[in-house]
């Protein structure tokens, strides 16, 4: 087993075994020995050693892989030998004594090309990107900023932000698409010497044209960091911001979910309401486990990345807690759309059991009363509820689930005599399923006299769960009888009870109605429309909680609508 060695590389720490490090330190003293004496040697051999790093990272799977004879031998390849070029001073002649060939074309990169800028750089940089000359995409960008409302401008601040700037030498040489190797290095760095050989030649000549060009440009780079700084206070306040959002979040999700479902021992209300509901099996504090992490997960990394925003060097997590972090999402995430289906499964069947029509009253002579009455239970509206549904306790102070989801019909008998029908609905995994929780629903009523009293609410166990459980009550009236519903049942009146006065619904209550030959009950106590104390001279408008009622007529013209929940109807005539 070899030796390891930890080395330094352009300030970059890596791991190399014994041989592979040695080899390495030959390379890098043979390139030392090439350019020895040569101007600007120390910069080559930085810009080579930074590459020679850019290349190892690019190789490496994790900050802890040890660098080997085979990556050594890789990077070598990529850069070249020193022998394999000229480091004489005829390299950069107009007529070389040798001749290579020619390395084949690297594709370009983006970036800002600070050494010819006027603004920022981004221009220069998509000369050598794009390969137009920077003065016309600056024209396009004035015209841009010009004719399209500011969007050139937004534009061309964004890349000045996104783009990253060609500070380093094998940055040049990528913006360029040259190779980033030991002879383009080289030529690279004399290149800036002979510029600025040239540039201390030709100062007389070109004091007056930098001196504005230079204006122009510290102009420009004090805009450009008045800009710089806004966006970068911008950002902060965003980082701040999500981290509100994410820590809020969090301690929210922990206190709503993890408290109720770890300490289910207090009495939280969330607690009732996943009893009524559940029939997954999947105890309260592991659903609430399951939400805590689906949902705080993402809420985390909001979290993360504001401090990531707002603290520069802030450390990472590493990605052995980003990929547990991701697997224990999609776990949850999984688990609660599972639990959700067969969650709503439950819902997916409705059943029916309905009991036979029952003799009630028989030679009836009086009105028949229709009056409702609580069953004996302690329920309160405002404590937790599904739909309708909600606890109740009985004399026993036994526990139950109740609900008012109760309504009634009125239909014309066959007979002479008074009865009534119940139909018991409940919804279930399948229809026998739905059948047997319908069969489970108590609901009764009694008589008095010639009263009708029903249960106001229907009951079943809490073990039935919350599965729109429904009681239709239907009462069969002989053909003229009367029959009057008192207030308890006005918020219990079924749809479609045919009358004469069109009433709907909760309208009906309180008078007295005659059942008619055709099934149809006729108002013997409802104020004549002409004496309708709502009505003007025009007609009548009536907004109430059964809908909307206009009737309108203007001498021999007439236009009646009503809008209720069992849709519209309209009719006009003269």
């Amino acid at each position: 087993m070899n030796k390891t060695v930890n080395i330094n590389l352009a300030n970059t720490l890596f791991h190399i075994d014994d041989d592979a490090y040695n080899k390495l330190r030959r390379y890098l003293e043979s390139i030392k020995r090439s350019f020895a004496g040569t101007k600007g040697s120390d910069e080559i051999i930085a810009d080579i050693e930074a590459r020679i790093a850019e290349l190892f990272l690019e190789k490496m799977e994790n900050e802890r892989q040890v660098i080997t004879h085979k990556e050594v031998d890789q990077v070598i390849d990529v850069m070249g030998q020193p022998e394999d070029y000229m480091v004489d001073e005829d390299i950069f002649e107009d007529d070389p004594k040798r001749t290579y060939a020619e390395p084949s074309p690297k594709a370009k990169k983006l970036y800002r090309d600070i050494d010819h800028k006027y603004i920022g750089g981004v221009c220069a940089g998509l000369e050598h990107y794009l390969g137009f000359d920077a003065i016309w995409i600056r024209i396009i960008f004035i015209l841009l900023a010009v004719f399209t409302s500011g969007f050139g401008l937004i534009a061309y601040i964004l890349l000045w932000i996104l783009v990253p700037e060609a500070a380093t030498t094998s940055q040049k040489l990528d913006m360029r698409g040259e190779p980033v190797n030991i002879s383009n290095i080289e030529r690279k760095v004399k290149e800036g010497f002979d510029d600025v050989a040239d540039k201390v030649k030709n100062v007389d000549y070109e004091k007056v044209g930098n001196k504005v060009k230079s204006s122009s440009k510290t102009f420009f780079d004090t805009i450009g960091d008045i800009i710089l700084f806004l966006f970068k206070v911008f950002g902060k306040f965003i980082g701040i911001l999500l981290i509100i959002i994410g820590a809020s979040t969090l301690i929210g999700l922990f206190f709503g979910l993890f408290t109720v479902g770890m300490f289910d021992a207090v009495h939280f209300p969330g607690v009732d309401f996943y009893e009524i509901v559940n029939t997954t099996g999947a105890p309260v504090w592991v659903v609430s486990l399951l939400m805590f992490f689906a949902i705080g997960i993402p809420f985390f990394f909001v979290l993360y990345l504001g401090l990531k925003i707002l603290v520069n060097n802030l450390k990472s997590i590493g990605n052995i807690a980003k990929f547990t972090l991701l697997g224990l999402w999609l776990i949850s995430v999984g688990a609660l759309i599972a639990l959700g289906i067969r969650q709503a499964a439950e819902f997916s069947n409705t059943g029916s059991v309905h009991e036979q029509d029952q003799l009630v009253l028989k030679n009836v002579t009086d009105t028949i009363v229709i009056r409702m009455k609580n069953p004996g239970y302690e329920y309160t509206r405002d404590d937790i509820h599904f739909g309708r549904m909600s606890f109740a306790y009985d004399k026993d102070d036994n526990r139950v689930l109740i609900s008012d989801e109760v309504d009634i019909n009125v239909k014309k008998a066959e007979d002479s005599i008074v009865s009534l029908s119940i139909r018991k609905d409940s919804n279930g995994s399948s229809s026998r399923a739905a059948r047997d929780r319908a069969k489970n629903i108590k609901y009764g009523y009694e008589l008095s006299g010639n009263a009708i009293i029903l249960d106001e609410y229907l009951i079943t166990d809490v073990s039935n769960k919350a599965r729109n459980q429904e009681v239709t009550t239907t009462i069969y009236i002989p053909e003229g009888r009367m029959v009057q519903f008192e207030e308890s049942t006005r918020y219990h009146m079924g749809r479609g009870i045919a009358n004469d006065k069109d009433y709907y619904r909760s309208s009906i209550v309180g008078h007295v109605w005659l059942m008619g030959k055709d099934g149809e009950l006729k108002c013997q106590d409802c104020p004549d429309e002409d004496d309708d104390n709502e009505r003007d001279g025009n007609g009548k408008i009536i907004i109430n909680e059964d809908g909307i009622d206009i009737n309108i007529k203007d001498n021999k013209d007439s236009f009646e609508m009503k809008i209720n929940e069992d849709g519209i109807k309209v009719k006009a005539g003269n």
